[in-house]
């Protein structure tokens, strides 16, 4: 089922569809996100005309593109070389006609391949927000508000940039919803949000550090463009891939085996552990009394949890999840379950995520593993590695976030 839902958003089968007719002038396609350097090649293996451009993806998501040059960056926080590609990006789109076309290819990942500091900030100011945010518990939505309001391209910012030009933007979703607003942070998108909501975020979560950053915001200089700016006139949306759509796909794949899909949701969202609690609940609910579907059933769901990192281990979202199920399930026979992000790392590890099965505590407590502790301590990553129950893909090369299936037979 999950080598399903990350084959059902692999660029090269999706698109082809959704290219525009080249124009009469040139093409520029530029673009950002885990995606991005995959997206480039399946453009380049469906366009007929002439057209020149740039990408930036993580390191390690290289694809083999001709015409399009790769620039591979860090995530989840940026780095020169991401900073780099942003400035030469927003150089490429500017001084363009209206006869030209900017083909913007946007995927997960975006917001931190594609870091230019707004003017008065410097790299290291959004570094370090960057990583306050990232372990604060905030969700992606207010992640990205902030994240905006330090750029000098993301929140339609790209868009600004290179009016009258045609743009066309195709986009991978890895957020719950799929608003094209939040995925890589809308370099080409309108922005509804506004400095007083990404002030708004960081009192939320008590961040009062970097000072140039809490000055940037309350000064409140030349906001992000809104929806009614003319600039956007001539720009073109198509999302190409969701999780809902991987989703299906997976769900197709247990219908053919006999087994009843459940998809809980696409776009769940909260901290791992408490939608851990939630998915083992309904699944011990389907095992001991048939509800809200008899086994074999299997819960399928999206979205993006997050964790708020009180301690000092090794994890990510998909393997904390886990392990907290784990927990909740105390090895009920007959459930076994796998969480793994469709981008083949979850958080900032080597792996996609994990698989648990009604053995796993049986095991650990045979390796002197205390799942208790290794849960407080965010630890979910050691714990499935010492049992080797992690998931290994490798960069996948497509992104629409979080996979979590759960089997009751």
């Amino acid at each position: 089922m999950f080598d399903a839902a990350v084959e059902a958003a692999l660029p090269d089968k999706l698109l082809g569809a959704y290219l525009p007719k080249p124009p009469k002038g040139r093409t520029v396609v530029v673009g950002c996100g885990k995606a991005a350097a995959s997206m480039a090649k399946a453009v380049e293996d469906h366009w007929a005309g002439a057209l020149s451009g740039l990408v930036v993806t993580r390191y390690g998501h290289r694809a083999a593109t001709r015409r399009i040059e790769v620039v591979e960056a860090a995530h989840p926080v940026p780095d020169l070389a991401g900073s780099a590609a942003a400035a030469r990006i927003l150089t490429m789109v500017q001084g363009l006609s209206a006869d030209d076309l900017i083909l913007f290819l946007a995927s997960g990942g975006g917001s931190a391949l594609l870091a230019l500091p707004a003017p008065g900030l410097t790299l290291a100011d959004k570094k370090a927000v960057t990583r306050t945010l990232l372990t604060s518990g905030a969700n992606i939505a207010e992640i990205n508000c902030v994240r905006k309001h330090l750029s000098a391209v993301k929140g339609g910012r790209i868009a600004a940039a290179g009016a009258p030009a045609r743009i066309v933007t195709l986009a991978i979703s890895d957020v719950p919803g799929d608003d094209p607003a939040l995925i890589a942070s809308g370099p080409t998108v309108a922005d509804p949000t506004t400095f007083a909501d990404a002030l708004a975020v960081l009192h939320k979560y008590r961040i009062t550090q970097p000072a140039a950053v809490l000055n940037h915001l309350h000064a409140a200089v030349d906001e992000t463009p809104k929806p009614d700016d003319p600039r956007f006139a001539r720009h073109e949306l198509h999302v190409v891939a969701t999780a809902k759509m991987s989703l299906e796909a997976a769900a197709e794949v247990a219908r053919k085996a006999g087994v009843t899909p459940l998809i809980l949701g696409d776009a769940i969202e909260g901290e791992s552990r408490d939608v851990a609690l939630v998915h083992a609940g309904i699944a011990r609910q389907v095992k001991r009394e048939g509800h809200p579907a008899t086994p074999p059933c299997v819960l399928l769901s999206g979205g993006e949890t997050t964790v708020t990192v009180r301690g000092h281990g090794r994890g990510g979202r998909n393997t904390e999840f886990l392990l907290a199920v784990a927990m909740a399930l105390n090895g009920e026979p007959g459930i076994s379950a796998l969480a793994a992000d469709t981008d083949g790392i979850d958080g900032t590890e080597t792996s996609a995520g994990a698989v648990l099965t009604s053995d796993s505590l049986e095991r650990a407590a045979a390796r002197n593993l205390d799942v208790t502790s290794m849960l407080a301590d965010n630890d979910s990553h050691r714990f499935f590695s010492e049992l080797g129950d992690l998931v290994i893909t490798g960069p996948t090369l497509t992104n629409v976030n979080d996979f979590r299936a759960i089997l009751v037979e």
